[in-house]
């Protein structure tokens, strides 16, 4: 994960010259002097002990980019020093663990934010501007499948509840981000199914209730293998009028009803508006971008943690869903 985030800081025009790499963390010896060097950052200070690198170095911001059982002490470490932080999702491990780091943002006075780079994809984007021009009428429902036969090795293989906590989250904060509507209540059903090479909760399958009546399905493995689809999932989004797909990638179709007779209704093509903003587009760049802007600007980033905690809200739901066989609403 942190070549991603030093590809985007180190080589995305969305980025050039506002960000200088001071220092690279990691608990691994040498792990961070390996990173510095693939990427040329010669002039990077590297360690094992973040708070001696804070004292250092004394950054503006921190990358959180840790496995999430380390995250809410590198969160919260950062801002004792007086830094933003931008953290890796999920935001934390539990509701409560979220809630304190919301908390503790506030009282330092730091912006808090989560990449969630799926929201800064064209795709998606572009749902959502269908969505708010009422084209397809009034939202009734959103439907994602994601199948994909994923081997990572390494901690994933090990976690609990894999797929919702550590995919899923994109894909659900997605679905809150094209709706613009507030997740209610979740029924789950977790599975790890046989083949797998996960420890635990490589599958799911849940049902969302959001508000205005409309429903959110989510299918999902990692270790479906034979016909992955995009990472993105592949959609069906349905509204009074019409239907919009999009396969995750490039195709993205949407018709409406044309007539008003016989069994099945005549149906014609509409255009789906394109993405307003070149910049709110490019994945991580763009995430690291808007956080920039919203601390420059004294503003919320889009995936501030007082928001995005809604999303994990959806995550923890379907767990205790899954886990207890009932359904069960989602707080905050």
């Amino acid at each position: 994960m942190s070549s991603g985030w030093l590809t985007a800081l180190t080589t995305n025009p969305l980025l050039k010259g506002r960000v200088e790499i001071v220092g690279l963390v990691d608990l691994a010896p040498g792990l961070a002097a390996q990173r510095a060097a693939e990427f040329g950052l010669v002039s990077a200070q590297t360690g094992t002990d973040l708070n001696a690198m804070l004292d250092g170095t004394r950054p503006d911001l921190v990358f959180d980019v840790v496995i999430p059982a380390a995250r809410a002490g590198v969160v919260e470490t950062g801002l004792a020093h007086g830094c933003h932080v931008l953290s890796e999702k999920p935001m934390a491990t539990s509701i409560a663990e979220g809630r304190a780091l919301i908390e503790a943002a506030r009282k330092a006075g730091k912006v808090h934010a989560v990449v969630q780079n799926r929201r800064f994809i064209a795709g998606v984007r572009r749902i959502r501007a269908l969505i708010e021009s009422g084209a397809l009428g009034e939202l009734t429902a959103l439907h994602c499948d994601f199948f994909i036969g994923a081997h990572f090795g390494g901690f994933r293989e090990e976690m609990e509840h894999v797929l919702l906590v550590d995919m899923a989250i994109h894909t659900l904060d997605a679905a809150r981000f094209m709706a613009g509507k507030t997740p209610l209540s979740v029924y789950c059903e977790e599975t790890n199914p046989k083949g797998s090479w996960y420890r635990h909760g490589a599958a799911a399958n849940a049902i969302f209730s959001f508000a205005d009546d409309v429903v959110f399905t989510y299918r999902g493995s990692w270790v479906a293998e034979g016909a992955n689809t995009s990472w993105e999932g592949a959609w069906r989004i349905i509204g009074t009028k019409g239907t919009l797909t999009w396969d995750g990638g490039e195709v993205l179709e949407a018709k409406v009803v044309a007539g008003a007779e016989g069994f099945l209704r005549d149906v014609e093509p509409i255009a789906i508006p394109e993405a307003r903003e070149r910049a709110r587009i490019e994945g991580h760049a763009s995430v690291i971008a808007d956080f920039l802007d919203a601390i420059e600007a004294g503003r919320p980033p889009e995936t501030a943690s007082a928001d995005n905690i809604n999303s994990l809200a959806m995550v923890f739901a379907a767990i205790e869903s899954a886990r207890t066989g009932r359904r069960v609403p989602i707080q905050t």
